[in-house]
């Protein structure tokens, strides 16, 4: 058993990746869930005094972060554009009811994606692939 924990345990890298994809597909599910009770999401949105628009906004932040949080492409923006949707719905509409019950699953949410914005997305993320590897200039570079 120590082994295994030795090879598998301890991993940051591994650990935010897991965390991405938890949080993007959390993320992604809610969005195709609003874009397909959009009529329903916009009558919401109205009883707050929010307009239409907020519905669209709130429905396509959260699918395109979502699949931005589980490829690693724009990690940081989409982590912060999904946090400010958090900390508005907690205040909104979640914050009356209490914790329990009420905006304990939206501080989750809210501590994953603060973890993604402060730590980065992580070794195995798309942006990580695209990075190009230092070069080192053999005609500047002091011998």
């Amino acid at each position: 058993m120590m082994n295994i924990c030795k090879s598998w345990c301890k991993k940051p890298e591994t650990g935010m990746l897991l965390l991405r994809l938890a949080v993007g597909a959390g993320f992604l599910a809610h969005g195709i869930s609003k874009f397909t009770g959009l009529p329903m999401v916009v009558g919401f949105f109205g009883g707050l005094g929010l307009s239409p628009f907020f519905a669209y906004l709130v429905a396509t932040v959260e699918t395109l972060g979502g699949i931005a949080l589980i490829l690693g492409a724009f990690t940081e923006v989409a982590a912060a554009l999904l946090a400010i949707i958090m900390v508005v719905a907690i205040i909104l509409v979640k914050f009356s009811a209490g914790y329990l019950g009420g905006f304990e699953l939206d501080t989750l949410y809210l501590g994953g994606l603060l973890a993604i914005l402060f730590a980065g997305p992580g070794r195995y993320a798309f942006t990580s692939c695209c990075k190009k590897k230092e070069s080192v200039d053999i005609l500047t570079t002091p011998k």
